[in-house]
This record gives structure tokens, C-alpha cells and sequence, in this order.
């Protein structure tokens, strides 16, 4: 071989792929350790795992964004999200309203039942029983929950509001301690979902809509979302952003960066840490599938963000990643808590001990 071609090939052959040693694994976190010498998206899933690790042991305490799509609630991770806002490994929470509602659906006694994709979809339909893939839910059920969702919004003053202050609401009117919204409540977590209407919440609040025609009433103000994300992105020296899916959470929270640095002269760089769980893939050009590199050109993404992306469904990746995230908890404990203080439309956040 020639002495050039050698010196050539040495700076590839530097690391050697490990086999994974299953028997000497003790947790997720030994797992998910052990993938970190693998490759595919097993690699990747790792390489996630020390983003994540690597915000929450960031000493600027950077505020950590989850946004969630997909039909997570369905797929059996709903005590995966709740342990996760329960930990104080994220701070802030966007999400479509589907996972919001399911979560409402099952803390008022609704339940996902294991079933089949071959299903006889028109029998379903004549047992008033709706499928999610492999999962059956009672649309019966689904209608109680709107009808519930839509009395309890009553109680909420006559007045516009945020999708994280009507979100704060329903958390504490339905309490659960399993639930992710009474969870994100109890912990001074903001939830937000900027396309809630786009839900059976949103059936809840048609249903309440109609009761409350002509009179004073609450109204769902989607441009106060934007104001009060900006509050949060000012007032955040660094941030990190996990991606389940992507969608309209990812595209709304990429796009806070641009708000808050031309439309409220923020002084700040794009998100610092950034991971994504992601079964889309780039070509068709779907924010969902988009990578986190393009985010860069639009300076959503910081030029020296410490960024992975696993193309895992999330049902899979999500309970590794959280577990082991729990095996490693002393890596990343003590970990301070943000605490805000809503004083209308503007907060003001401070650390408090976990």
C-alpha cells in the first residue's frame, strides 16, 4: 500500500465500532451508554441522550423546550411525559392539542385499549369505537370529555387568555396525578399549544362557544402565545430544544428565536442544544422530517448548537431516552428549577433548588 494512501486512511480508523455486550448492561443508562461505540440509530439515539445531559449541566442553566407531536398518549407514554416535567429535565412544554386531550381523556376515566391494524374499520364505527393504528379509544368517552371540557371552561374568567394560562387551568380543574397538564400545573410548568382548536379541546371549547353566544366569554388569544414565548426567550441566557416529531410545536418554537432577536431586539444566538426523535426524513421538505443543520441557515439553530437527531419512533425512543436519563440522575442533580411569575401578558423567572 502506498506510504500516502496509509497516512490517508488513519484519521477514519480511528474509533472501532464496540458489540454491544448485552449481559454486562445494568439499566437503561448502561444501554444507552453501550450505544455510544454502536452505529445506525443506535449511535444516534446516544448521541441524543448526551445532548440532553449536556444542557442539563450547562452552568448557564439554559431553559429546556419539549415539544411533542405524534400520537404519544396512544403509544403508552403518557407517565414517560409526566415523569419528565416531574423531574425538571424540561421547563417549558408545546404540544399539539391531541396529546393535551388525550391525557384530559384519560384522567376523566377514558382508556386506550390494544388492538389491531387489520381491524374491520366499519364495525368499529357502529361500536362508536375509534382506531389509532394498533389502539382503539371510546369515542363515546370522547364525547363525555369534550361535554367536561366544555362545562369546566365556564368557570374561567370573561376575558382573552394564552393557551398556557387556559392550559394551567384545565391542569388544575382536572386533577390527576398521572397527568401530564396537572403535573406541568402542580410544577409551575408553562404548557403551551399554539394550534390547541386543532383538537377535541377544541370541540370543548366550540361546545362551551355555543353556550356563551352573544355573552362575555373566555376567548383563546393564539397572538398572546407568541408575546408570552418571547417573555421566556428573553429572559433565558441560553436554550435547548427536544423534538418528538415535529410539526407545528418545532415550527412554532424555532420560530420564537426569530421573533424575539428582529421583532423584540433580543440579543441572543439561536438554540444552543437541539435533539430530535424523528421517523420523517428531509427529502419531501416537511418541517417534521427537516433537519436540525437547516434550522441553522434560519438562525432558529445556533452556528455551534451541540445538536443529534435519532430516526426512531417515538414510542421506542422516548422511554430509552427518559430511562436512561433516570439511571444517569446523578450525573445531572441537583438541578435548579425556573419559577415564573405571570403578571399579565409579561414574566419574570428565577432559579429555585430542585
Amino acid at each position: 500500500m502506498p506510504a500516502r494512501v496509509s497516512a490517508g486512511r488513519r484519521p477514519f480508523l480511528q474509533k472501532a465500532v464496540r458489540p454491544v455486550n448485552v449481559a454486562k448492561v445494568r439499566g437503561l443508562g448502561d444501554l444507552l451508554d453501550a450505544f455510544r461505540t454502536t452505529s445506525i440509530q443506535a449511535r444516534n439515539l446516544a448521541q441524543c441522550l448526551e445532548v440532553w445531559e449536556n444542557a442539563l449541566n450547562d452552568p448557564r442553566r439554559p431553559t429546556i423546550f419539549l415539544g411533542l407531536t405524534g400520537p404519544l398518549i396512544a403509544a403508552g407514554l403518557r407517565r414517560v411525559l409526566r415523569d419528565l416535567i416531574d423531574w425538571g429535565v424540561v421547563d417549558v412544554v408545546v404540544s399539539t392539542g391531541a396529546i393535551l386531550y388525550q391525557d384530559l381523556y384519560q384522567t376523566v376515566g377514558g382508556r386506550h385499549w390494544m388492538g389491531s391494524p387489520q381491524a374491520d374499520d366499519r364495525r368499529l364505527r357502529d361500536l362508536y369505537l375509534d382506531r389509532i393504528y394498533d389502539t382503539y379509544v371510546d369515542e363515546l368517552k370522547f364525547e363525555d370529555t369534550d361535554r367536561e371540557i366544555g362545562a369546566v371552561t365556564g368557570r374561567f374568567p370573561d376575558r382573552p387568555a394564552s393557551s398556557r394560562e387556559y392550559l394551567e387551568f384545565l391542569g388544575r380543574s382536572f386533577q390527576d396525578s398521572e397527568s401530564i397538564l396537572s403535573t406541568a400545573a402542580r410544577r409551575g410548568i408553562p404548557v403551551f399549544s399554539p394550534a390547541l382548536i386543532d383538537s377535541s379541546i377544541g370541540i370543548g371549547l366550540t361546545l362551551y362557544y355555543q353556550a356563551h353566544r352573544g355573552k362575555p366569554r373566555f376567548i383563546l388569544d393564539s397572538v398572546r402565545d407568541n408575546y408570552e414565548l418571547v417573555q421566556i426567550l428573553t429572559h433565558s441566557p441560553r436554550t435547548a430544544v427536544i423534538y418528538v416529531g415535529g410539526g407545528t410545536p418545532k415550527n412554532w418554537i424555532n420560530d420564537g428565536i426569530v421573533m424575539a432577536n428582529y421583532a423584540f431586539e433580543r440579543e441572543g444566538e439561536g438554540h444552543f442544544y437541539a435533539l430530535q426523535v424523528t421517523t420523517d426524513v428531509p427529502d419531501w421538505g416537511g418541517l417534521s422530517g427537516s433537519t436540525l443543520d437547516e434550522a441553522q441557515s434560519w438562525g432558529k439553530i445556533s452556528k455551534t448548537a451541540t445538536r443529534a437527531t435519532a430516526r426512531i419512533e417515538a414510542s421506542v425512543a422516548m422511554p430509552l431516552l427518559a430511562g436512561a436519563l433516570w439511571d444517569h440522575r446523578r450525573r445531572w442533580q441537583p438541578r435548579s428549577r425556573l419559577r415564573y411569575a405571570w403578571k399579565g401578558d409579561q414574566v419574570e423567572i428565577r432559579r429555585i433548588r430542585g
